[in-house]
Parts: structure tokens; sequence; C-alpha cells
């Protein structure tokens, strides 16, 4: 193969053999389309953002979205998730039932593609870009990194590679 073949093949956005409908913690980051900033009030209006930033009207419905991931699938958790002017990050935990057998559960893509449609539905347009990245969380310090990360997120918002004016 030649280099312009290589440049022309497109990563896999997911891990290969791994089942997204299984128990476990993912971390999850969903862009909008061209990165335009369409979630918080005033963007740019100062640069250490705080942590209690205002939502948009358009924020809000993401928001509500999260929050309804739980109802439509009660075997999800939505543990941790940050809501940035173009993008959001997500920490979704599949559970297992009581004595350890994993739950029905959709997978990460039909959960996130749910969530898209909601949002879409609600606003009237698509603000999203086509797909999402995910990482699947492999262990606790794993986890912990990843929460943190969220929370760090607003306030380092300047530094970001996903910044936009």
């Amino acid at each position: 193969m030649n280099q312009e073949q290589d440049l022309l093949k497109r990563k896999r956005n997911r891990l290969e053999k791994h089942d997204y409908s299984s128990c476990g913690a993912y971390f999850v980051t969903i862009c909008t389309a061209e990165r335009r900033n369409y979630f918080w009030e005033n963007v740019g209006a100062i640069i250490d953002r705080p942590q209690n930033v205002v939502l948009s009207n358009s924020g809000s419905i993401v928001e509500e979205a999260i929050k309804t991931v739980t109802l439509v699938y009660p075997e999800v958790l939505v543990e941790h998730y940050v809501i940035m002017p173009n993008h959001i990050h997500l920490l979704i935990r599949i559970r297992a039932d009581e004595i350890g057998r994993p739950m029905v559960a959709p997978t990460i893509s039909r959960i996130i593609k749910q969530m898209k449609g909601y949002v879409t539905k609600k606003i009237g347009f698509c603000l999203w870009q086509k797909s999402f990245h995910d990482h699947v969380i492999r262990n606790r310090e794993d986890y912990e990194e990843h929460v943190k990360y969220i929370y760090e997120k607003p306030k380092n918002w300047y530094y970001d590679e996903l910044y936009t004016k």
C-alpha cells in the first residue's frame, strides 16, 4: 500500500471485538458539527470558566437528554458528564443485576444515537457531528482519571484542543 492509500484508510472508532452492551464503564465524547458553540451562554466571555456555567437553550436540552438515558434504559447510568460549548463528555456505566448477571442492555452506539435523536427532534435540526469517540474504562485508576478530567474540563476550556471562539 502506498502513502496516499494509507492516508485514505480511516481509523476504526470502536475497539475491535468488544461487546459494547457488556457490563462496564465507557467514556464518550460527542462533538457538534463543525465544532460550533451551541451549549453555553456567552462563550468566550471569560478565560477561566467556572464549574457552574450557564447553559444555552440547546445545552439545557442536551442535559435533559442525558438525564433521560436511565429512564429509557434502566440498566444504564450516566455517572458523570460535562457539557462544553461544542462537545459533551459522558461516563456511562452498563450495570449487572443483583447477582452479577448482565442485564439486557443496548450498545453504547444505540444509547448515543437515541440521545442525539432526542436532542435533534427537540431543537429542530441536527447539530451533531456524524460519529462519536469512546474509550472502554479498563480499571479503577482509568475510571478515576476520566472522572477528574470531566470535573476539571470547564476551567481548562481555553486550553482545550476542541476550543473555538
